[in-house]
């Protein structure tokens, strides 16, 4: 079992940079696909990034390519999301999840993930 908690959000201007930590705990985590969802106000929770346990493939939304960076470390129970060029439409609550049978693939679809932390707000002002 794992349990996630995200931290890193907060208000910035369209243009700027922000990066979200997810911190996890539980033995299996170095084991797990690693993705980052989100959910603007009366919108479907979408998928944003994934990768893998190993780091070898990632997996990126088309709204964020270029501009979003998924990573991991796992020696410290941690997924990152780097975030450049924020826009306006970035603005949502942002969820870290855990896939335990996505060890080789980053799925981007909700289903697949069966663990999710609390979420973490990030308005980017126009």
């Amino acid at each position: 079992q794992v349990q996630l908690v995200e931290s890193g959000g907060g208000l910035v201007q369209a243009g700027g940079s922000l990066t979200l930590s997810c911190a996890a705990s539980g033995r299996t985590f170095s084991n797990y696909a690693m993705g980052w969802f989100r959910q603007a106000p009366g919108k479907e929770r979408a998928f944003v990034a994934a990768i893998t346990w190993s780091s070898r493939s990632t997996n990126y939304a088309d709204s964020v390519k270029g501009r979003f960076t998924i990573s991991r470390d796992n020696a410290k129970n941690t997924v990152y999301l780097q975030m450049n060029n924020l826009k306006p439409e970035d603005t949502a609550v942002y969820y870290c999840a855990a896939d335990a049978s996505g060890g080789y693939y980053p799925s981007p679809l909700r289903n697949k993930y069966e663990k999710w932390g609390q979420g973490t707000q990030v308005t980017v002002s126009s």
